[in-house]
């Protein structure tokens, strides 16, 4: 557990270079480049467009403003163009698009330049001809939360309630593509978190920001949600969202959702970390991984919190034909469970019993979904004790899930929206609806051939040490052929150094036992990370060392890609 003098972090930030955080649209538009007509400010859909265009319009009298949204296709064309044939109908996945933002448009409008400043705001503004391009941003997870309760619309709908099936699937790698496409030219960048105060960074400062940020270590702004079988860990443990009803799913690092911090206590900006990717992929990812994965960072951590809360369902994720031909991504969703919080009472669902009868696990689980009928899943699911600091590996094709009063940390491949259910213990959600499962899908992708005996022989394995030191070792805690990273362990003493390098690889690295570590760059650059905390390690750093602090030896598990 973490000392007293030193706990986890729930706001990691870090200094701008090249420029100061500004405040409220007047500070921004100030900062205009010299002989700007024509400004275009884009951004997410969900963004508040009209809270902007007055705070604008405040700073600048006589301000003509120009709505890209009025030029939109109608909602038929748009779902037509964007969404795509594999899951029409599908109530819960969509194959990702490849749409682009012009696809949601019938035309664009015709912007002639004035005495005044025109300011063409929506997304897509930037595909307007203009003198000067903001990116006004929104973190995802404020979409996510509208959608849930029904005041959110999906990109391009006009009215109506949208669904998460579009946002995450159709809306988001859409615009987080375009966001990408135009970071380099950006004149400015703006968080609305408060819309009235917005703060921002100009976009030569944010370039200099990110190049800084790639090549020292640096955390990601965490966040937890909660579903109804999570648990209290991180209310009670790590002081997170005290009010919550419970804290089951905790992003430590999820590329496509987090953000890092700029900024100090009073005014800071939440930057995605995909658009620090997206700027300096080499540097982030190294030559190699780049070459694989373009700019999408292929590995994740995250918690599942069931401490005090109730088993999770059981579950797979695609294979990786599948993820590919039918969801779309180019890597599949291998998995592995790290028990941060566990005990030999305590349950993790994994493989396949020897001699299972599928047939007849299907018949069940198509029973439980339609007809509400309870079974024993593990007649055909085997459990595992939960021992504290074992990992489990869990490839793409296995049924798997953890029980009740665990902490996992889920040190997985960057998809994290395809957990294909086969029974979720006929659970009820917030609305009093049994909980959604994936029979069909589930069951196309069971792997049948790993069961019995071999699913402890394959995917609980043993460390084993492969260098080490006076006071540290690093273990190799599992890897599979089929699983592209690999997840270690390093034990240090406290007043101890460990050395390492990336090697020209990306290393995420989490403290899971212990009172902390320094880790410390020959460049100067020193981050201390606590108990339960995740650090990426861009591959630009290369040599680095880990100190241990306090008085007893610290755990820190270390993923990277092989």
């Amino acid at each position: 557990m973490p000392d007293t003098d030193r706990s986890y972090e729930p706001n990691p930030r870090y200094a701008p270079v090249g420029g100061r955080v500004r405040v409220g649209w007047r500070q921004a538009v100030d900062e205009l480049p010299a002989g700007t007509r024509v400004l275009a400010v884009d951004g997410p859909w969900i963004l508040d467009w009209d809270t902007l265009v007055k705070g604008l319009a405040a700073a600048v009298p006589g301000l003509v403003a120009v709505d890209v949204r009025d030029h939109l296709a109608d909602w038929d064309t748009i779902a037509a163009r964007t969404d795509t044939s594999e899951l029409t109908g599908d109530p819960h996945f969509a194959r990702l698009s490849d749409a682009t933002l012009a696809d949601f448009f019938a035309d664009l409008p015709e912007v002639a330049p004035t005495d005044t400043l025109t300011v063409v705001y929506g997304p897509g503004a930037a595909l307007v001809a203009h003198d000067a391009l903001w990116y006004a941003d929104l973190p995802k997870r404020y979409a996510e939360a509208a959608v849930g309760d029904g005041t959110g619309s999906n990109l391009g709908q006009s009215a109506g309630a949208g669904t998460n099936r579009r946002l995450f699937y159709i809306d988001w790698p859409i615009l987080d593509r375009h966001r990408d496409d135009i970071a380099a030219t950006l004149d400015r960048y703006l968080d609305t978190q408060r819309p009235d105060e917005p703060v921002s960074l100009s976009g030569p400062a944010l370039r200099a920001t990110a190049d800084d940020l790639v090549r020292r270590p640096f955390r990601t702004r965490p966040t937890f949600n909660t579903t109804p079988w999570g648990g209290q860990w991180a209310r009670t443990e790590l002081g997170f969202n005290p009010d919550a009803e419970n804290t089951a799913l905790g992003y430590e690092l999820i590329a496509p959702e987090s953000g890092v911090l700029i900024g100090d206590d009073e005014h800071r900006i939440e930057l995605p970390f995909q658009l620090l990717v997206a700027l300096h992929p080499e540097q982030v990812l190294g030559q190699e991984v780049h070459r694989t994965f373009g700019t999408s960072f292929p590995i994740r951590f995250d918690y599942l919190d069931t401490v005090a809360g109730g088993n999770l369902s059981v579950h797979c994720h695609p294979q990786s034909t599948y993820m590919t031909e039918v969801f779309g991504w180019p890597y599949t969703q291998h998995e592995t469970y790290y028990m941060m919080v566990g005990s030999a009472e305590n349950t993790v669902f994994l493989g396949l019993r020897e001699g299972v009868d599928v047939d007849a696990f299907h018949a069940d689980a198509h029973a439980a979904d339609h007809a509400g009928t309870e079974f024993d899943i593990t007649k055909y699911v085997q459990t595992f004790p939960a021992d504290e600091h074992q990992l489990f590996l869990i490839p793409g094709g296995t049924p798997h899930g953890s029980g009740k009063g665990n902490v996992v940390l889920e040190v997985s491949a960057t998809p994290y929206l395809y957990s294909l259910r086969f029974y979720d213990w006929l659970r009820r959600d917030a609305k009093d609806r049994q909980r959604a499962v994936h029979v069909e899908h589930a069951f196309r992708n069971l792997n049948t051939q790993r069961t019995g005996a071999a699913v402890a022989a394959d995917l609980v394995q043993s460390p084993r040490t492969v260098r080490g030191g006076d006071g540290w070792r690093e273990e190799l805690l599992g890897e599979l052929p089929e699983m592209f990273f690999t997840v270690h362990r390093l034990v240090v003493a406290a007043g101890t150094e460990a050395p390492d390098d990336t090697a020209g690889r990306f290393h995420v690295i989490n403290v899971v036992e212990g009172d902390g570590v320094l880790v410390r760059t020959p460049a100067g650059h020193e981050h201390r990370l606590n108990y339960a905390e995740t650090l990426v390690v861009p591959a630009a750093v290369g040599r680095y060392t880990i100190s241990g602090l306090g008085t007893v030896a610290s755990r820190i598990v270390k993923a990277h890609v092989r």
